[in-house]
């Protein structure tokens, strides 16, 4: 269980792990040239865009799902000539915001998708009992009331769910249609 005390410092906002869908990319596009609405004194904001290569194809990935490759299998694979462009790129992405499951790690990784689903603004998280996302889903809900804002808490003991946001101590997702 997280500590619901603990200071946020490092702060990714993630677009574009999956290439064809746009909203997230074109958001960090925008913090990238111009972060001044993002920013806050004593906390580190990195817009990053994940999956360059698939989003000049406007495809949803090159070689593999990029939000399936960060388990320690791929984390750890060796860098060969043939290796899927997606997993160099999970390796990569884990170095500059992790190591996973480390103390260095970003504190939190907010990974923004779209859907064709009717999903409207969802936000996905992936522990129940991390307390400092509970409460920033809270303090979302509110802030954007009445409209409403779905939570889909994606927890099962089998899964073994190995996210682009995972890398962080606290993973959120958030799915626009």
């Amino acid at each position: 269980m997280s500590s619901p005390c603990a200071r946020v410092r490092r702060v990714g906002l993630f677009g574009g792990t999956h290439g064809n869908e746009l909203s997230g990319v074109l958001l960090v596009r925008h913090w990238q040239q111009d972060g001044a609405e993002i920013q806050r004194p004593g906390v580190e904001v990195k817009p990053f865009l994940t999956n360059p290569r698939a989003v000049e194809r406007c495809s949803r990935y090159i070689d593999c799902d990029l939000n399936r490759v960060f388990d320690p299998q791929s984390l750890g694979r060796p860098v060969v000539e043939d290796i899927p462009y997606e997993v160099r790129r999970a390796q990569e992405i884990n170095h500059i915001f992790g190591p996973k499951g480390s103390d260095d790690a970003y504190d939190l990784i907010f990974d923004l998708h779209n859907t064709t689903s009717n999903m409207g603004g969802t936000i996905i998280l992936e522990n129940s009992r991390d307390d400092f996302t509970i409460q920033m889903v809270h303090y979302i809900k509110n802030a954007l009331a009445p409209e409403p804002c779905p939570v889909l808490l994606i927890e099962h003991p089998s899964l073994k769910y190995a996210t682009t946001r995972s890398v962080a101590k606290h993973p959120v997702g958030k799915y626009q249609n």
